[in-house]
């Protein structure tokens, strides 16, 4: 990560206090210097403890497991393209087991007397959205 594409990953008038990292050899003497910088401290996880960054570790397998393991990634645009969309399709679609198999955008329960069953393909025709569309 370059120092613009650091300092363009906080859009508001001022970086966070605080960078939870691991410790990756990626990031080099120049991405420290930089965080150190923008008035940012670092707190390293334990050195090979994923379960200290749980949340995060559980995001970046759901994003590779049900988009990019699927996809091919040509360009920076093309990533993007494809999480904006996987997100929408997350928020919106996806059903989850702790929302009672609802997506964290409620959708309206539609009963049989709605109409017949429509698929709509989402995030490039990867995942799809199914509602009853009356004939």
């Amino acid at each position: 990560m370059t120092a613009q594409q650091l300092r363009e990953a906080f859009p508001w008038e001022a970086a966070p206090r605080y960078l939870l990292r691991d410790r990756d050899s990626i990031f080099g003497r120049d991405f420290v210097e930089e965080v150190a910088a923008l008035g940012m401290s670092e707190v390293l996880s334990t050195y090979d403890a994923p379960w200290q960054r749980a949340y995060v570790e559980r995001v970046i397998g759901t994003i590779r497991r049900e988009c990019l393991n699927h996809v091919i990634v040509v360009n920076e645009r093309t990533l993007r393209r494809h999480l904006i969309s996987f997100v929408a399709y997350y928020h919106h679609s996806r059903t989850h087991l702790g929302l009672k198999k609802d997506a964290p955008v409620p959708r309206p329960v539609q009963g049989p007397g709605t109409g017949r069953i429509v698929a709509f393909p989402e995030v490039g025709g990867l995942h799809h959205r199914y509602e009853r569309r009356a004939a």
